[in-house]
């Protein structure tokens, strides 16, 4: 018993300094975006590079743990749009919004996570953000398209329409955001109307589920 009690410590006081070290990571991403490196992380988080190392791997490691951090804040926040009791195209336009939204708040931290390679090669050789971020609008298509499949009616085949849209919508997004991000053509208010235009068609006429809590 004893033990356990030591083990379960033991892993809680790893948790909390994984967290931290997470913290001071954030720091230095949102001041140098992808230009972020495992010397200056270290050094914000007041230790040396190889006790980061020991936590993280290397900097893929740290780089996909802090994907997920801010993966996991962002469909939060999607899914409280997609939720929020107002008409389907209000839902619509305050998903785009909300994702449009993370990215103009947190620049730096969406250029670390998302921008190309090419444009912002790290400091730390062998590391390429470009190829790192794949899995992350990966798995935002596959949880949009969930909550799509959940809330649509879509007939025969309606799981692969489902996932066709999440994935297309996601990459829109993308797309559309970072260019926005780099060129700012118009506010983001208008940018979320725009794409929600594109948008409104067959989604418009789709008929919710019946046995889910629709769309």
């Amino acid at each position: 018993m004893d033990s356990t009690r030591h083990s379960d410590r033991q892993q809680a006081a790893t948790e909390r300094r994984r967290r931290e070290l997470l913290e001071a990571a954030d720091r230095v991403v949102m001041r140098d975006g992808p230009e972020a490196s495992m010397n200056a992380i270290a050094a914000e988080a007041g230790i040396t590079k190889p006790i980061l190392y020991r936590h993280f791997g290397d900097k893929g490691g740290l780089y996909r743990a802090l994907a997920v951090r801010h993966t996991d804040a962002l469909l939060d926040g999607l899914r409280a749009a997609l939720d929020s009791p107002v008409p389907r195209r209000d839902r619509v336009e305050a998903t785009l919004d909300t994702y449009l939204a993370a990215i103009e708040d947190n620049p730096q931290v969406y250029r670390f996570l998302m921008h190309p390679a090419d444009e912002g090669r790290s400091p730390d050789q062998g590391f390429d953000v470009g190829r790192h971020s794949a899995p992350l609008l990966r798995r935002l298509g596959e949880e949009l398209a969930r909550v799509i499949g959940e809330r649509l009616d879509l007939g025969p085949g309606g799981e692969e329409l489902a996932r066709v849209w999440g994935h297309g919508i996601v990459g829109m997004m993308h797309a559309a955001g970072d260019w926005w991000l780099r060129e700012r053509p118009c506010s983001r208010a208008q940018l979320v109307r725009h794409l929600a235009d594109l948008l409104w068609g067959r989604l418009a006429a789709a008929g919710d589920r019946l046995d889910g809590p629709g769309f």
